[in-house]
């Protein structure tokens, strides 16, 4: 709990910087007490019975969003600017996406119309690619790339952190801590689990 709660704290408190941004977590059921835990009083919280992008995107539209991006819950770090990468193209192409830099595959983020389209699959930020979105499309400028980030999906990944940036306080914290945590890498390339 403390490693996902140091995560969760310092994504939403990025998002709590960014002008015309509502917000919002995305949960499966058995993680609503944590979602309750770490959202602030008035923020929207999306109970789905999977966390897949397309679910996600389902769930905004359900509220009158025009747009929405779905975000990495292991990238702490995230500056603003590849977030706002990522809303600027909507403006003239249904999706955008953003891959994990670090690693072959896997996103980083992905943003959408409202609704969105038809084409669009169910994704998993862990496996797919802005190629993998791209094929979906019926047309490959459907899809625009944004520049990606880094994902703290392995223990390696830890170093990518550069504690000259501002943010992730919560996660930086915990790490300098000296509280011993055990940091496990699952073998099916998921996010990295709670540590306690």
């Amino acid at each position: 709990m403390v490693w996902r709660r140091a995560l969760a704290d310092d994504v939403i408190d990025l998002l709590a910087t960014l002008a015309e941004v509502e917000p919002a977590l995305a949960v499966v059921g058995a993680d609503r007490r944590f979602a309750d835990a770490v959202a602030w009083p008035s923020m929207r919280v999306y109970e789905l019975p999977t966390l897949d992008a397309r679910g996600v995107l389902e769930a905004a539209s359900s509220d009158r969003f025009d747009h929405a991006a779905v975000l990495a819950a292991d990238a702490p770090d995230l500056p603003g600017m590849t977030i706002a990468k990522l809303l600027r193209p909507l403006t003239t192409r249904p999706v955008a996406a953003a891959p994990d830099a670090a690693s072959p595959s896997g996103l980083i983020g992905l943003a959408s119309r409202l609704p969105a389209p038809d084409w669009l699959p169910e994704i998993s930020f862990d496996d797919a690619t802005v190629a993998h979105v791209r094929a979906a499309a019926p047309a490959a400028n459907d899809v625009i790339g944004t520049p990606g980030w880094h994902r703290l999906r392995s223990p390696a990944a830890l170093m990518r952190l550069d504690p000259a940036l501002d943010g992730w306080e919560a996660t930086r914290a915990l790490l300098t801590s000296g509280s011993r945590h055990a940091v496990i890498y699952p073998p099916n390339g998921g996010t990295l689990p709670d540590p306690t």
